[in-house]
């Protein structure tokens, strides 16, 4: 089957050789809207059976079943319609009858989508390592060094089976930057423990002007990138955020606690205990925890990043007034909490030079107990 061009648009096909201009009547490979224009007159061909019986992607054709038999009748409606429609398929690329094939680059089977074993042929026969390029170093590479060069050519040639996702379950994004790239792994895991399962990857460059980000802009951009590549499935869905490397607020973990019901990696029996104990006394509001205070307040949490400017605005600012000792009950006024609030507003009123000026004593019994 070949697509007709439109006769006030063929000039736009237009090409030279030797004997002068020619141009299409149909539509050959290599114009911009080929693609998309031949995957919507395969859709519309076969837009009855797609989702039911068989899949198209471009000019690949994937039909399926859960019985022999149910596979024959797909696989004849499929060859019906072709006829129909003066479809010509290449008998070469036609496998039948299969229970696992090459489908876009990918080995796709009953058990999900694994990585095709032609694609990592060129690292599963990398040779051991004979020389080293640095002059007068002695090489040395025996028994230990050959088992650890093939471990690491299984871990880089064995990536987990892709599964399709569960919408019941929430999902886990994993996403890392370096100077040059960025990365993404979305995943899922069945329950507490349980080893995660593999969705889907995603990786990019970084272009030049990125380049110019420092380390926390570039682990941030990893996951804007991340959740943009995955937007189709983490839209309205719980999202669990793995493997941020630059510093924590305090109350992570109480807040995951509070928003997912899990425990950090490898916590203790007794640290789980007391964030199930501590956790009554918070309330997730995206984006921001809160804690009900012993005078029965709701305050929101501050992280270690804003302590100091919090303290500025509240005891040196033009409204703040140098309270002195009165510093934290200031910030506690505003709304505001951490664990260290009367020790940190303490060393903050003590090292004023207003304070000092106008002869206010600041001593460490001004200090509450944490």
């Amino acid at each position: 089957m070949q697509i007709h061009i439109t006769p006030k648009d063929q000039h736009k096909t237009t090409f030279t050789c030797p004997f002068g201009t020619f141009a299409y009547t149909r539509m050959p490979f290599g114009l911009w809207n080929a693609p998309s224009t031949f995957q919507c007159c395969i859709t519309s061909i076969f837009s009855d059976l797609l989702l039911d019986c068989m899949e198209v992607f471009m000019d690949d054709f994937t039909v399926y079943a859960d019985s022999f038999d149910a596979c024959l009748d797909n696989l004849s409606k499929l060859l019906t319609r072709c006829i129909d429609t003066n479809l010509v398929l290449n008998y070469e690329k036609c496998h039948f009858i299969v229970t696992e094939g090459i489908v876009s680059g990918h080995l796709v089977s009953n058990r999900g989508i694994e990585v095709d074993k032609s694609k990592i042929d060129v690292i599963t026969s990398l040779p051991n390592p004979i020389y080293v390029r640095e002059k007068d170093v002695e090489f040395k590479f025996d028994q230990p060094y050959i088992e650890a060069f093939q471990e690491l050519k299984n871990l880089l040639t064995s990536a987990p089976i892709l599964q399709v996702p569960n919408w019941d379950l929430p999902f886990e994004l994993m996403c890392d930057a370096s100077n040059l790239t960025l990365g993404a792994v979305l995943g899922q895991r069945a329950g507490v423990g349980k080893p995660m399962h593999v969705i889907a990857y995603a990786s990019r460059m970084i272009d030049l002007a990125q380049l110019n980000y420092t380390t926390t802009e570039k682990e941030l951009l990893a996951i804007v990138f991340a959740l943009d590549k995955f937007r189709s499935y983490l839209l309205g869905s719980k999202i669990i955020l793995l493997h941020i490397t630059t510093p924590t607020p305090w109350f992570a973990d109480i807040c995951n606690f509070v928003a997912t019901s899990q425990f950090p990696p490898e916590a203790s029996r007794l640290y789980k205990e007391k964030l199930q104990s501590d956790a009554k006394y918070y309330i997730w509001d995206d984006p921001y925890l809160w804690r009900l205070c012993s005078d029965q307040i709701i305050r929101r949490c501050i992280p270690k990043a804003k302590i100091n400017s919090v303290l500025q605005l509240c005891h040196a600012a033009p409204g703040g007034g140098h309270y002195s000792t009165q510093t934290a009950r200031k910030v506690l006024d505003y709304g505001l909490y951490w664990p260290t609030i009367f020790r940190n507003a303490y060393q903050f009123a003590s090292t004023c030079d207003k304070c000092k000026k106008i002869g206010m004593e600041i001593t460490r019994r001004h200090e509450m107990l944490q």
